[in-house]
């Protein structure tokens, strides 16, 4: 579903000084504003974090090592034991083929005891990288692989990084401020932070897009689905909304586009004055939402 709002977002104008223009005028959603005077990016951030997301699922496991826990004769045998130590932990214990609620708390889940009470404050970075199982996993890197990529192309490794850890944090944050009797790991929270700078990116740059009604309803539908599969039963919405509302509030700091004029002046005599930057609109928006993460 993400991937489908990243590819069939509005189009946006091309360069009028062109002479390759097509018909239309438009390119497609995933041709960044200024492709004819910049190259766009190449992916290797978002590549890495899923690498070393599934690095960490794997020595998650190998200390996890079902086989050797003495209390699997009362809960049930080891899934696939025929993977030795990374046999998963009991389906009646960890339906998400993974390891032990003990071993994720050990290695650094959010445990809102440990942070407040034992001011173990850097669980609130640790618990992203953890995973609580296979499916767990599959479903946050493939997000991650439909929707990071691309932002990272358009904008560059420093501020979808940026962006990610942030909204991870901001996701932990409230997460460990709500949930207190249980363990919170994933990358959930920094995934919808990308969701939610994907909405302040098309909020802040209105005026570059066609088709604005209906790339604003398809994204908004993706988020409300994500968010509506938080209420399920061991789903922590709570970093999801966190981490949506974070990345939202970078986008506007991080993502803004400048305006055609600026773009284009190369090409205009040197004593035409120039345009500003950026719109009146996305300054006001720029200073608002970094009133809001600092005051947050």
């Amino acid at each position: 579903m993400a991937r489908d709002d990243i590819e069939n977002r509005g189009g946006v104008k091309r360069n009028s000084y062109n002479s390759n223009n097509t018909s239309s005028g438009y390119t497609s959603s995933s041709t960044y504003l200024v492709e004819d005077t910049e190259t766009q990016w190449t992916s290797w951030l978002v590549p890495m974090f899923v690498v070393a997301n599934i690095a960490v699922f794997i020595v998650v496991m190998y200390i996890n090592d079902c086989p050797k826990h003495r209390h699997t004769r009362f809960v049930g045998k080891c899934v696939a034991r025929f993977l030795g130590r990374f046999s998963f932990e009991p389906l009646r214990e960890n339906p998400l083929f993974g390891p032990s609620s003990y071993t994720l708390k050990k290695l650094g889940g959010l445990d809102w005891s440990k942070v407040v009470q034992n001011q173990q404050g850097w669980r609130l970075i640790t618990c992203i990288w953890l995973h609580a199982g296979v499916i767990h996993l599959l479903a946050n890197m493939l997000s991650l692989v439909f929707i990071g990529i691309r932002l990272e192309q358009q904008f560059g490794f420093v501020r979808i990084g940026i962006l990610y850890l942030l909204s991870g944090f901001g996701g932990s944050v409230l997460s460990s401020l709500f949930i207190r009797n249980s363990i919170s790991v994933g990358a959930s929270g920094a995934l919808f932070g990308l969701l939610g700078a994907m909405l302040s990116e098309l909020i802040t740059n209105w005026n570059i897009y066609t088709n604005k009604a209906a790339a604003l309803l398809t994204l908004l539908v993706i988020i409300l689905i994500n968010l509506a599969i938080g209420i399920l039963p061991h789903v922590d919405n709570f970093a999801h909304i966190g981490g949506f509302l974070t990345g939202f509030l970078l986008g506007f700091i991080l993502l803004p586009r400048p305006q055609f004029g600026w773009l284009e002046r190369r090409n205009i005599p040197s004593n035409t004055r120039l345009k500003s930057k950026y719109k009146p609109y996305q300054y006001v928006l720029w200073l608002v939402s970094l009133v809001l993460l600092i005051v947050g």
